[in-house]
């Protein structure tokens, strides 16, 4: 069974008990099959719920294992993309669109919340947009008059605002904003879906996804689930070999977690123009965590790299630490250090809706940037409407078919990256055969034609993996961070073993029949 995407620990998984859900044990039958249970899986199934349609629910890991439980929980309409790039690349209609749907996708959490009674610190703030002294304020300028123009009748453009203990100057202020704790919200909506007959298993990694009346999913395991409609919502689709995967990139976003005394920090979601950028917000902690004394956790994210192409993560955090101190002297010892996957579109919105060239009853929710809890939403909002035959005012804004022509210089730049990668097949590996590894440490190793993912576990016994990623043959990288192997191509990651954590990969790494134990003396990556 896959755990976790990763070794390291969000504030939100420290602080929250997900349901235990039991596996598939024999081959079943609904109206729609989702594989994915984080946001957006669990808010489509939700959506389909209400409408009397019967519906199981897959995931590998245990609920929210992924992604979802990574994220920094901004609940907002201002989106990585800024409104004036949105404006040029899908015209003002579009960008207007995207604004209402983001809009619309936060007034429905908050909804949900309040009817279902759920309790994960919901709540509406001022979100604010700011260029730092030496970034100028040319996008911020640009991104008002767009973001008006978009419909967002409420913005604006503030001489100044206090972040922590300074004042930083102009910011733009988008007011009902959000946040909320997305593990107790999804923690609560899962119960409400076993109460309402939804069908949930974990441990049921999908390996066949068949479109077609009815649709196929193969698991692992055994079992067979067929269905009348499929949703794919597995962050990047693991039913494409290719054909979402080109217009799309995966990066690797970090984020630290530091105590505040309450009170200190205005609350609130900031986010700056730099790039590397930055975002922030505040989350209450639990009197057990905070020993008894009113806290918050500051966190702080940002500094994101192409997954698979650095392996630097303690300098990202460092960098973080730094950046978060400027602004908040007042922090302690950061206490919570985490990454996350995120898939960035080339024309920067995300891809909801009907698979290309598959069946027309197989469904996809990926490309969320930075933006997933209110793509969840969206995408619950949407697909269910597909699912039913209703029309939605955002399906072609959303549409996984859509051109992509104006984002051209955008999409060669990530072709190209991409292409560059591959180039690793011919060098040397990250260090020579005959060296040591070091325990719990991982590293790619040339065999003459052949590269080996090598993996020395803590009781100094080594396993071996073809480095080769099965999705379309990149070399994978060792993330020390996480403890995983990341496929710089097209974002596949894999555990330490070789077990796949993330798609677009749907197999694992090739084991190889090797496993000896050695004296490993320290190499230090």
């Amino acid at each position: 069974m896959k755990d976790h995407a990763g070794e390291s620990v969000s504030v939100w998984m420290a602080t929250t008990c997900l349901p235990k859900i039991p596996s598939l044990q024999v081959s079943e039958h609904a109206d729609v099959c989702i594989i994915g249970a984080g946001i957006a899986g669990l808010l489509t199934a939700y959506r389909l719920s209400h409408s009397g349609r019967s519906v199981i629910l897959l995931d590998d890991g245990p609920i929210a294992s992924g992604e979802t439980e990574r994220t920094t929980a901004h609940l907002t309409a201002v989106l990585d993309s800024r409104y004036f790039e949105l404006e040029n690349l899908h015209g003002e209609g579009g960008s207007r669109l995207a604004a209402a749907s983001h809009i619309a996708a936060i007034n429905e959490i908050e909804e949900m919340v309040r009817r279902e009674q759920i309790e994960c610190g919901f709540e509406r703030l001022d979100g604010y947009l700011f260029s730092p002294p030496q970034a100028g304020r040319e996008d911020l300028d640009r991104e008002l008059a767009a973001a008006l123009r978009a419909g967002i009748s409420s913005v604006e453009l503030v001489p100044s605002t206090s972040l922590g203990a300074f004042e930083i100057g102009p910011a733009l202020r988008f007011p009902g904003q959000a946040q909320f704790h997305p593990l107790q919200f999804l923690g609560a909506v899962t119960s409400l879906l076993l109460k309402r007959g939804v069908r949930i298993y974990t441990e049921a990694h999908a390996l066949r996804i068949v479109g077609g009346s009815p649709a196929r999913i193969e698991l692992r395991d055994g079992p067979t689930v067929t269905a009348d409609a499929v949703v794919v919502a597995t962050n990047t689709p693991v039913n494409d070999v290719l054909a979402m995967h080109t217009k799309q990139a995966s990066y690797r976003t970090f984020a630290i977690g530091a105590l505040v005394p309450s009170g200190t920090i205005k609350k609130g979601l900031y986010w700056d123009t730099l790039d590397p950028y930055h975002y922030v917000r505040l989350q209450p902690l639990p009197a057990e965590i905070s020993a008894g004394v009113p806290s918050d956790c500051l966190i702080v994210g940002g500094e994101d790299h192409k997954t698979g192409q650095a392996d630097n993560t303690e300098e990202r955090y460092a960098l973080l630490e730094s950046w978060a101190r400027t602004y908040f002297p007042m922090m302690a010892d950061v206490r919570y250090r985490w990454s996350g996957q995120v898939v960035e579109p080339v024309d920067g919105l995300a891809y909801i809706g009907q698979n290309p060239m598959d069946d027309k009853n197989v469904y996809i929710a990926t490309g969320f940037s930075g933006n997933g809890m209110t793509y969840g939403m969206i995408s619950g909002i949407l697909l269910a409407d597909l699912i039913q035959g209703h029309s939605n005012p955002w399906q072609a804004l959303y549409d996984p078919t859509r051109k992509t022509l104006r984002a051209a210089k955008t999409f060669a730049k990530e072709t190209l990256n991409m292409a560059a990668q591959y180039g690793a097949w011919f060098t040397h590996g990250d260090i020579p055969e005959e060296a040591v590894i070091a325990e719990g440490t991982g590293a790619v190793i040339r065999r003459g034609l052949h590269k080996v993912a090598v993996y020395c576990d803590h009781d100094g016994q080594i396993h071996e993996c073809s480095a080769v990623c099965p999705h379309l043959g990149g070399i994978v990288a060792w993330n020390h961070s996480e403890e995983t192997w990341d496929c710089p191509c097209h974002g596949s990651r894999f555990d330490k073993f070789g077990k796949v954590l993330n798609g677009p990969a749907i197999t694992d790494l090739q084991r190889l029949d090797r496993l000896r134990p050695e004296v490993v003396l320290a190499h230090q990556p």
